[in-house]
């Protein structure tokens, strides 16, 4: 929903209904994850997607019987091998998406969840997508790290909900979690749809460069919050990083390590090291390693610089295994020379560590194109570039 709430919460300012159509599961090679969202307005307008294509115009004519009926609808899409021009994906993926009515009435508490969303403070909505009582089907509740607002039919639904909501909200995931029908942990019967949405991941750019202004770019388009710092005021200025969320003069380890104390990162922080300059990247690199969680620690150079980095923050009493965190060169190798290509190729990497990809040809692989998320391994890597 995320992608489209802004559309969505247009109309619910004026007091209309929506069609909101979300994936809520997705198997084998499905286009879209789930929390993937398309809003029909009332007008017929439509926003978003939950298949690249493949579904839309089933799932758009589900959404207007839905905005007129107001019953809340789940429905599953896949491919049909008897028949190749039916309504399915051709993909060979399976999606299940839930159509429900927004309005003022049915969710009252939009407002608040995009004013959440909007300041970047986390805020989950579990929605139940399946009950033996077609009546519980559409209810939620609002979730928050410290209050829930709403009910699911019980007590005991609603404490076996919002505590799986709180861990998933942690976590950054949106997924499909199964109760019996009054809230039985190990039950069937009753399914909730869980959509997470986190504080925005952060992109710390340090070096005010020409490079640093491409990465910035790049990272803003994958929705991140992007911070670009430099010591020298001269460089760091708001003019040259347009699409930064914001520019900072500091000293870089310094900056780092303030924000790491404030707990503004996490295992989701990309750091990426610009400066080419030993005494701003040898510090910043050895407060960023050192940090527990960190998500991608890049440093660009010369591969003389990368390993003449590496002694410096040996001298510097960091272990073989934090240093093992560092890989170069730096980003893919897509043959790359200018600043915009060589912030593809350094994004290029943070998605295939991301999502457990190699970074190689298409053409040249079997199996499954979409991986799973490798959720329980780090990602961290220096960059260097030759």
């Amino acid at each position: 929903m995320h992608d489209v709430l802004a559309e969505l919460k247009t109309i619910w300012n004026a007091g209309g209904t929506a069609g909101l159509a979300t994936v809520v599961r997705a198997f084998r090679s499905a286009p879209r994850p789930p929390g993937a969202a398309m809003v029909v307005a009332p007008n017929g307008a439509v926003v978003g997607s939950v298949s690249g294509g493949c579904v839309e115009g089933a799932v758009y004519e589900l959404a207007t019987e839905v905005i007129q009926t107001g019953h809340p609808v789940l429905n599953r899409y896949g491919f049909s091998d008897d028949d190749a021009f039916a309504v399915g994906l051709t993909c060979g993926g399976t999606i299940d998406v839930f159509v429900e009515a927004i309005s003022p009435a049915t969710f009252p508490e939009l407002g608040e969840v995009a004013a959440d969303v909007a300041d970047d403070r986390p805020v989950a909505i579990a929605t139940v997508i399946e009950h033996p009582d077609p009546a519980l089907v559409g209810r939620r509740v609002v979730v928050r790290p410290n209050e829930a607002i709403g009910t699911l039919g019980s007590a005991r639904v609603d404490g076996a909900v919002v505590d799986d909501a709180r861990g998933l909200l942690a976590a950054d995931r949106s997924e499909v979690r199964s109760y019996g029908p009054q809230g039985q942990r190990r039950g069937e019967g009753m399914a909730v749809f869980v959509a997470s949405h986190a504080r925005q991941p952060r992109m710390l750019v340090f070096g005010a460069i020409d490079f640093a202004a491409a990465v910035a770019q790049q990272g803003s388009f994958l929705g991140y919050r992007v911070t670009v710092c430099d010591a020298r005021p001269v460089f760091a200025t708001a003019a040259r990083f347009p699409t930064a969320d914001e520019v900072v003069v500091d000293w870089p380890h310094q900056y780092l390590a303030a924000q790491i104390t404030a707990g503004m990162v996490d295992s989701r922080t990309v750091v990426c090291v610009l400066t080419h300059d030993p005494k701003f990247d040898v510090p910043l690199l050895e407060v960023a390693l050192r940090a527990p969680e960190m998500g991608y620690v890049g440093a660009m150079g010369s591969r003389r610089t990368h390993d003449e980095r590496l002694d410096h923050l040996r001298r510097a009493g960091l272990t073989d295994a934090q240093l093992a965190r560092l890989a170069s060169p730096i980003g893919l190798d897509l043959g790359g020379r200018t600043p915009e290509e060589t912030a593809v190729s350094i994004v290029a990497e943070i998605i295939a560590r991301r999502w457990g990809g190699h970074g190689g040809s298409l053409t040249q692989t079997a199996g499954r194109i979409h991986h799973a998320h490798p959720t329980d391994s780090g990602l961290s890597v220096s960059l260097s570039r030759s």
